[in-house]
């Protein structure tokens, strides 16, 4: 983890954690772009947090839920190094068109 990463205690910081499964959420959205959308931006997301994360890697997963000519919905599941379930995050993705 870098500097500002984790907390006083060694636990990674939820914002990073969350910007982990924004970013996930993201690749997913534009690697599923209807014809005619250009990009995306993130609408709504949710966070829930299920164990702190220490030393050691996290990954994440990331999957479509619900894929509509204007919005997708994506689940992001963050798994800490002995294969736990950290967090899982819900998050809505706006596509954009040109005008």
């Amino acid at each position: 983890m870098g500097a500002g990463a984790h907390h006083g205690d060694g636990v990674m910081h939820g914002g990073v954690i969350m910007a982990l499964a924004d970013n996930g959420g993201g690749i997913c959205a534009l690697l599923n772009l209807p014809d005619g959308a250009q990009g995306t931006a993130t609408i709504e997301s949710k966070t829930n947090f299920m164990r702190a994360v220490g030393g050691g890697a996290i990954s994440a997963t990331t999957r479509p839920l619900h894929r509509g000519r204007t919005l997708i919905v994506l689940e992001t599941e963050l798994e800490r190094a002995d294969g736990k379930l950290a967090a899982k995050v819900t998050q809505t993705q706006a596509y954009h068109y040109p005008r």
